[in-house]
């Protein structure tokens, strides 16, 4: 039972079979995958928070992808065929996060391979015309990007420092998406509409999604994808569409489940998580702010 993985389980045996029933919803919605490195190294932690992807494991993903007939479309076509209510069965929007050197290396040409593309959003703060590390790994320079923009590949930004952007005063998420955006574009000279929320998303604080959505509008942004789970539809907010992480220990039939829409039942149990998890810290930032009065 060591490696009996719960959330697999009710995914492939329970809710595959029963989103198999119906071909209807795979017309409306579209998977979007997320990527952040491409390595065989991983952490040791619970598969769940896994953001490493082996290349043995991202081929066979790429190559299923290929031999199902899927067609990756970016954002904008997504964005484009929700408004049209165009047939979104078979689409796939492969997005990858950070900027590490690895999709130049090692994800750009598997790609290249089975002849897709995808979108990488860059914190720009890491991104240089020489080397940079971040977090350890090092990421693209400013060359390997605009070779990828020649080759296909679409860059959203990822802010500048890569911050937990609900800690911030509103004028520094100004700066950290604003700025993000005009760097990227001088560096390529092409526009950038997509931004990409670092670390967990916040979807439970409708003050705080409000107040980043009006930032991002103001900025030119046209659309976004963020860390909630699920495969994206027409309902839902396209500056925070909902994406699918994506690892090494996501065998083909879990791989499969996710795109077909078997994981987006835990879409509930992560809203539920953050929501008591804001109560949890509001109710113990007023119980410290009272405490701190009676000695003072």
């Amino acid at each position: 039972m060591a490696n009996f993985r719960f959330d697999r389980a009710v995914s492939v045996r329970l809710c595959h079979p029963i989103c198999r029933l119906s071909s209807r919803p795979y017309r409306a919605r579209v998977p979007i995958l997320m990527y952040h490195s491409i390595g065989d190294r991983t952490l040791r932690r619970h598969p769940y928070y896994e953001t490493s992807t082996s290349p043995r494991v991202f081929a066979e993903q790429m190559k299923h992808l290929r031999d199902s007939g899927y067609r990756a479309l970016d954002l904008d076509e997504a964005i484009r065929s929700f408004e049209l209510g165009e047939n979104l069965a078979k689409r796939v929007v492969i997005t990858f996060d950070d900027g590490l050197r690895d999709f130049y290396t090692t994800a750009y040409p598997i790609l290249k391979e089975y002849n897709f593309s995808a979108t990488m959003f860059l914190p720009t703060g890491f991104i240089s015309d020489k080397a940079t590390k971040q977090a350890g790994k090092d990421c693209m320079t400013w060359s390997e990007v605009r070779e990828l923009r020649l080759n296909g590949i679409r860059f959203g930004s990822h802010t500048v420092s890569h911050p937990q952007l609900r800690l911030l005063a509103a004028r520094e998420i100004a700066e950290e998406t604003g700025r993000s955006k005009q760097i990227i574009e001088d560096k390529i000279g092409s526009p950038v509409t997509s931004f990409s929320y670092p670390f967990a998303f916040p979807q439970a604080d409708g003050a705080f999604t409000q107040g980043l959505r009006d930032i991002l509008e103001k900025h030119g942004y046209q659309n976004g994808v963020s860390t909630v789970i699920g495969t994206a539809q027409a309902r839902h907010d396209r500056f925070f569409l909902p994406r699918l992480p994506v690892n090494s220990f996501d065998d083909l039939l879990f791989f499969r489940a996710k795109l077909e829409g078997a994981y987006d039942w835990l879409q509930v149990l992560q809203y539920v998580h953050k929501l008591t998890q804001d109560n949890t810290n509001r109710l113990f930032s007023a119980t410290f702010t009272r405490v701190s009065h009676w000695f003072n």
